[in-house]
């Protein structure tokens, strides 16, 4: 049985639910396609979520890896086609503020997914959910992970890449409810598109 690690984050700035949280750890342990999910949450800490990710990384092995995200006011789920080298924007959980930082100052200032986005996308408009490709993960918490990761992958498995990537959600409708003007899915339709994505593979 192969195995993908899949991620989400705990609340981060204004947002009082993350989404993705409850999402991986619905997921923990289920078998999908040909793959067992082994689940974690990171927290929204520059330093602390790239560690911990490729610490899941080196302990686990996983044969793929999914980080995912939340894009409040986003109405589709977007799989992100590149990250880069780079660390910005708001303050994370911890108060600290990143501004045009690498991520690695050796690295490259880019990396493209290595998720089969495009059959990700058509899978989920077949099965009635809206999703498009997303050319920008940010400079934040999303981006950091995702360049971190395909980093890793790319100076360990050179020749032969792992399938790694990040993937945006929208908010869900407890999350929306609070936010009052956020375009929201339900948990259940969230989580059910995650699980399409991995069928993907």
């Amino acid at each position: 049985m192969k195995k993908l690690l899949l991620t989400g984050f705990v609340p981060f700035l204004d947002f009082p639910v993350n989404p993705t949280e409850e999402i991986v750890k619905s997921l923990d342990g289920e078998t999908i396609g040909e793959y067992e999910i082994i689940s974690k949450v990171l927290p929204v800490d520059f330093t602390e979520s790239e560690r911990q990710i490729l610490e899941y990384y080196t302990e686990i092995q996983p044969d793929a890896v999914i980080s995912l995200g939340l894009s409040a006011g986003r109405t589709h789920i977007t799989p992100e086609r590149i990250a880069i080298n780079c660390k910005d924007g708001a303050p994370d959980n911890n108060g600290i503020k990143c501004e045009d930082e690498p991520i690695d100052k050796e690295g490259p200032d880019g990396y493209f997914s290595t998720l089969p986005i495009r059959s990700m996308v058509n899978h989920l408009n077949e099965n009635g959910f809206p999703a498009k490709i997303s050319n920008t993960a940010g400079t934040y918490l999303c981006n950091n992970v995702m360049y971190a990761i395909l980093n890793k992958n790319n100076k360990q498995n050179a020749k032969t890449p792992i399938q790694a990537g990040f993937i945006h959600i929208p908010a869900s409708h407890d999350l929306a409810i609070q936010l009052k003007n956020s375009p929201s899915w339900s948990q259940k339709d969230l989580t059910e598109a995650i699980r399409l994505t991995i069928q993907a593979l």
